[in-house]
């Protein structure tokens, strides 16, 4: 009977070995914040709402990236396994991180100042025509070095991110691959966002284009249903250009109409600026756990 016993035992603990074994909480709670990002990145319209929900989202993962670099065990799989080349990489993408982010700042602060200065200037001076068109002509002219050089950093970025990262040598370590996986997912997800970001500042045509079917049926509607619908569409730097540039080409068009809009870019630029100011903490703080870890 003991004989029996001790068979059932052993019978037991060897199937329980052969499960896998269950992921850790932080891992579903990635993969969970993970996909959500991804399915609402697949949409092609880019708005400011939609942007700063995009931002919260990456505020929880960078969140729960950081809480899975606090765990011992993930730690020393990282220190242990991962070559120097390894580490090389995970530290240029975590710099890449915030050097995009910066960027976005960057464009973010320089375009509020722009709209307070001309904003400024319409209110003490509205009735002023040569002083509108002289301020107006420099808020445009800015905008288009703006849009240039942030066209010429994603250009740059795009040329980084292409190069291939190294993984462990040590294919069969599973737990290494997947905290290299987390990494690797996170920074690619927060970079499309940030990209994003940065054209729906300063090339809002730079955005998704729309499909065949929906360029055509736009065609088959009467055309003041599509002029409503383009307006609709525009995002707040878009609507405010146009209509500035409406302004001084002395076509009609509403001061006050142009103010609303001024006033709505305001706000709009507020809402991103504190989310990517959060997202930057985030990313400062992932990127010292990272360095703690290697230089230990």
């Amino acid at each position: 009977m003991a004989v029996t016993e001790t068979n059932t035992k052993s019978s037991l603990h060897t199937r329980c070995n052969s499960l896998p074994s269950a992921p850790h909480p932080l891992i579903s709670q990635h993969e969970e914040h993970l996909q959500r990002l991804k399915d609402s990145q697949a949409t092609s319209s880019i708005s400011s709402s939609s942007l700063c929900h995009k931002l919260d989202g990456l505020l929880d993962l960078h969140d729960c990236t950081d809480k899975l670099l606090q765990l011992p065990i993930k730690q020393q799989v990282l220190a242990r396994e991962c070559s120097d080349k390894c580490v090389d990489d995970i530290l240029e993408g975590s710099l890449r991180l915030l050097d995009i982010c910066n960027t976005a700042k960057e464009c973010l602060l320089i375009s509020k100042e722009s709209i307070h200065e001309l904003h400024s200037v319409i209110r003490r001076r509205k009735g002023d025509e040569t002083v509108f068109t002289t301020e107006g002509g420099k808020y445009l002219a800015s905008r288009n070095k703006l849009n240039k050089a942030v066209r010429k950093s994603l250009r740059n970025l795009k040329d980084i991110t292409n190069e291939s990262a190294v993984f462990p040598s040590n294919k069969d370590n599973d737990d290494a691959l997947s905290v290299l996986s987390i990494l690797t997912e996170a920074e690619e997800v927060t970079v499309r966002l940030l990209e994003s970001l940065l054209l729906f500042i300063c090339d809002p045509k730079g955005q998704p284009k729309q499909s065949r079917w929906s360029a055509i049926s736009k065609l088959m509607q009467p055309k003041r249903v599509v002029c409503d619908s383009q307006e609709s569409l525009a995002n707040e730097f878009e609507k405010v250009d146009a209509a500035l540039r409406s302004l001084l080409s002395h076509k009609p068009s509403s001061i006050d109409c142009f103010l609303s809009h001024f006033e709505n870019l305001e706000m709009c630029i507020q809402d991103l600026e504190i989310g990517v100011e959060h997202l930057s903490r985030k990313l400062v703080r992932n990127r010292v756990s990272l360095l703690n870890i290697f230089n230990h």
